[in-house]
């Protein structure tokens, strides 16, 4: 019997697969069911205009037509082959606008595949669309508001349409919990694949820098970025691991859950809003009920002198990198940052109707990597992330945990839209040291989703993932209607 509409669009990744590799579906009929639901919420002008998928592929129901015939012949590609998914719209897909949300891209044809969007096509899955995403990932101003660029607009969160979907990957995050779409790839310097997971009620992991290819994504920083996996649950992301990174046995690994791996509790590391570090709390006592290893450990904070040199190393690197892009990405248009920050004067009613580009103008200043304060700012940077923080606090542990941000706050265009966030100082040690960092539900407070964040050292994402995918069954989250919005559950009466 074949999958309704709806069922089409509520599976999970690997509920797909496997339908897929029963016959009850094809992948033609999964990307026409999502494509649909997209033009029915999602699109200006539909009923909710979540605005979370900047662009469809062209190409989408013709490689959903090449999937099938593929598996017709027996040529299954990876355990994903034919599940369609989203990818941000700073990775650059042909067919798709590659933007970063700026119109100084729009009209500059993706000359080739980024390698992370060739490893989708290789492994067989369905490139739908392009996801919205804050303006530049998110570092143009200090103003800024999360989820808002000048292509896409403001993306919604689906559980409470005034509030915020987090940033940069909004639109994955969004796009997610409104079942757009199974699966989607986030990026993330520091939070922008753990507060868009947070906030919309999806599992993210940011691996180490440098795991995930990251040629051909409109860049910040070399020794922060990542791309990273997002979906609905633990296990559809580490199958989307396995084919970003090539590795084996992630998944099997995942299936194990713990397994003994212990795991340290940030417990200095809160919101410090009240529900959702009682939470934290409450899933802390769930997991040594269940007998899991653990202790706990105070990780050190940072000061304001961390976060000035994050900034220098971050603008500077932005200097000299986001030129580079440009520069590589040919067509008329900004081939500078310089020339960016002109463009965006000359279109302000259109880049810049709600907030500036000071990060631009800060960063041009620097001088790049060749200004006077990037060295001795990145040496002191990395110095605090690993010596002070995360080594002392993985001393005796194969990873800790935190919670990470409180419910998401409403959108605000005019102020910026975060003055009532609360977050912990999860992200910034892992985000500066490039090591890696996941996040999974923990819960629901007043209807809108928090998240729990894992921390731990390059190259043990598997077991980062295995601690997840042991939360999200000790919690039974994905089992009910938590952590479907509103919206989307069933009617009665």
């Amino acid at each position: 019997m074949a999958m309704s509409h709806m069922a089409l669009c509520e599976a999970t990744a690997m509920e797909l697969a496997h339908a897929l590799a029963s016959n009850e579906t094809t992948s033609v009929d999964i990307a026409s069911a999502l494509l649909e639901r997209i033009a029915e919420i999602d699109a200006p002008g539909s009923g909710t205009e979540l605005r979370s998928v900047l662009a469809l592929a062209p190409d989408a129901l013709a490689s959903a037509t090449r999937a099938d015939e593929e598996r017709s012949r027996g040529t299954l590609r990876s355990p994903l082959h034919g599940v369609p998914i989203l990818v941000k719209d700073n990775v650059e897909v042909v067919g798709l606008p590659g933007s970063a949300g700026s119109t100084a891209l729009v009209g500059r044809p993706v000359p080739h595949d980024s390698p992370l969007a060739t490893k989708l096509r290789d492994a067989g899955l369905v490139i739908l669309g392009a996801t919205n995403l804050s303006q530049w990932a998110n570092m143009r101003s200090p103003f800024s508001t999360s989820g808002w660029s000048a292509v896409g607009g403001l993306t919604l969160n689906p559980y409470r349409l005034d509030r915020c979907a987090g940033g940069s990957s909004a639109g994955s995050g969004a796009a997610l919990a409104a079942r757009l779409a199974p699966l989607a790839i986030g990026t993330e310097t520091d939070g922008s694949i753990t507060c868009p997971a947070s906030l919309n009620g999806v599992v993210g992991i940011k691996p180490a820098v440098g795991t995930v290819p990251g040629e051909g994504i409109v860049p910040i920083s070399s020794s922060q970025d990542s791309a990273g996996p997002m979906g609905r649950t633990v296990r559809d992301v580490a199958a989307l691991y396995e084919v970003l990174t090539g590795l084996d046995h992630v998944a099997e690994r995942v299936s194990r859950g713990p397994d003994g791996a212990r795991i340290a509790i940030a417990t200095n590391l809160i919101t410090g809003h009240p529900a959702t570090d009682q939470l934290f709390l409450d899933a802390v006592a769930a997991a040594r009920d269940a007998g899991w290893s653990t202790s706990d450990i105070t990780v050190a904070e940072p000061d304001a002198s961390v976060g000035a040199d994050e900034l220098t190393v971050l603008l500077s690197e932005m200097c000299d990198d986001l030129t580079a892009f440009l520069m590589r990405r040919g067509g008329t248009g900004p081939a500078t940052l310089a020339e960016c920050i002109d463009f965006e004067n000359d279109h302000r009613d259109v880049e810049l109707p709600f907030f500036g580009h000071e990060f631009f103008d800060q960063a041009l200043a620097t001088g790049g990597r060749a200004g006077e304060k990037y060295h001795d700012a990145r040496a002191r940077n990395v110095a605090w992330a690993v010596e002070q923080c995360m080594t002392p606090a993985l001393s005796d542990a194969a990873c800790y945990i935190a919670p990470c941000y409180s419910p998401a706050w409403k959108n605000d265009l005019v102020l910026g839209g975060s003055g009532s966030a609360h977050w912990s100082q999860v992200t910034q040690a892992p985000a500066i040291a490039g090591w890696p960092i996941a996040t999974v539900p923990m819960g629901v407070v007043d209807g809108l989703p928090v998240g729990l964040s894992i921390v731990g050292r390059p190259g043990s994402e598997a077991i980062m993932l295995a601690v997840a995918a042991g939360f999200e069954d000790l919690l039974e989250l994905v089992k009910g209607d938590a952590l479907r919005p509103t919206f989307l559950r069933p009617q009665t009466g």
